[in-house]
């Protein structure tokens, strides 16, 4: 596939989407044998679809590559350790890193909080300390923080969010106070998909002497990120969304905490020398790297990258970008229908709620339509409780998706409706 510029045309939609093997499927055949309804996948925002890239280099490593990396002197283990550590350079370029040595290998973005929260809060946070999170977090990005500040006495403050969505910038200057220690922010929210300005919050956190994390599992696979532009002091997102397997994630965090924060995790893998008397912990990155990672994982994540940046960020951006400008509008029309985040900065995450329905209703009727959305609370009750609703109904569209698949979508929404009211 030739390298796209600033746009996706339709032949190279079609060529794209090819790229995804599920994407031909259907789902719900009848018990009779006839033909199903045609899949159309709108939950991306949960996980995204895996291009055949990945998939062969998953079956590849597992097929000809099987090894242990780092301590193996055969030749297998050599092979696939100058592999996996060409993966960690591959996204250390993605995000623009200062060295690869930066780059840890986590399990997903929970993953990379955790190790956060534990080991930074460990070395740099004590008791009567302030942590500032946002309203808009996704559970990943507030139960690590709570259950800190419960063990070690420390202060967990929340900056609140605006009717439309946006984060309430004026309450944050108030808020970011000369005890607060450390901002944890999403790039991009989950169920909103508010766009904040992480850079202009960095600038602001740093002035006060603050240390940031950015929660950056919805941006990376949308959206160019560069940790050194950004000045971010902690940087995390997970293969899974960013069309990449399961269970692995990345730790972007700057040399200089990193040298000094003490092990996440110990065992093989993160050690220079043992004895029963004292343990001298390798050096960056595998003093984080505790076991034996998910080696195919992080090398179909390297993959699933590259695969991005033959499609071109820019192209992704402005092809997605249409497409909610295009449904936008379209729901909108429905009778009773309110979409839940309207800031003006967002990326392509529609959330909406109508009158009279609940939102796991409006989605059974969806499936049973062939349309695959995320129903619920999206791992964000308090804010769903900010805008005193259960839950809602959530179309989130990525590269593969397609006017058309947006114009199915409002039809389907609107035969839900009449089922239902």
């Amino acid at each position: 596939m030739e390298t796209l510029l600033n746009h996706i045309t339709p032949a190279q939609l079609a060529g794209i989407r090819a790229d995804f093997p599920i994407l031909s499927r259907t789902v719900h055949q009848a018990t009779d044998g006839s033909q199903g309804k045609p899949l159309i996948y709108l939950d991306n925002g949960a996980t995204s679809q895996k291009p055949r890239a990945v998939i062969d280099a998953l079956a590849h490593y597992y097929s000809f590559q099987n090894s242990n990396i780092h301590r193996g002197i055969h030749r297998l283990s050599q092979e696939i350790t100058v592999v996996y550590e060409k993966a960690r350079e591959t996204i250390q370029k993605h995000l623009h890193a200062l060295h690869a040595h930066e780059i840890i290998f986590t399990r997903g973005t929970t993953d990379a909080i955790c190790l956060v929260a534990s080991s930074f809060g460990k070395r740099f946070i004590t008791s009567g300390d302030e942590i500032l999170i946002t309203e808009m977090e996704h559970h990943s990005n507030i139960l690590p923080w709570q259950q800190f500040c419960e063990e070690q006495g420390a202060v967990l403050k929340v900056v609140p969010v605006t009717e439309n969505g946006a984060l309430d910038l004026i309450a944050f200057g108030i808020l970011l106070g000369k005890k607060t220690k450390l901002f944890a922010c999403t790039h991009v929210s989950n169920t909103l998909g508010t766009i904040n300005p992480v850079k202009e919050l960095i600038r602001l956190a740093h002035a006060n002497g603050t240390a940031v994390l950015i929660d950056g599992a919805q941006a990376v696979p949308h959206m160019h990120v560069d940790v050194q532009d950004l000045d971010a002091d902690f940087y995390c997102f997970s293969a899974h969304k960013t069309f990449g397997p399961t269970g692995v994630g990345i730790l972007y965090g700057k040399e200089k905490w990193l040298n000094e924060m003490p092990p996440y995790q110990v065992g093989g893998g993160t050690i220079k020398t043992v004895t029963f008397a004292k343990t001298e912990y390798a050096d960056l990155p595998l003093k984080f790297e505790a076991g034996t990672p998910h080696i195919a994982g992080g090398i179909g994540l390297a993959v699933a990258l590259d695969y991005i940046n033959t499609i071109g960020l820019d192209a992704i951006a402005s092809h997605e970008h249409a497409l909610l400008a295009y449904a936008t509008p379209q729901l909108q029309a429905i009778p009773g229908l309110r979409i839940i985040g309207t800031a003006p900065g967002k990326a392509s995450v529609l959330s909406f709620v109508i009158d009279g329905t609940h939102p796991m209703d409006i989605g059974t009727l969806l499936d049973q339509q062939g349309i695959a959305v995320r129903t619920g609370h999206h791992c964000t009750q308090p804010l769903m409780a900010r805008f005193g609703i259960p839950g809602t109904v959530r179309a989130s569209f990525a590269f593969y998706n397609t006017m058309e698949e947006v114009d199915k979508l409002e039809q389907a929404v609107r035969k839900a409706v009449k089922m239902l009211i």
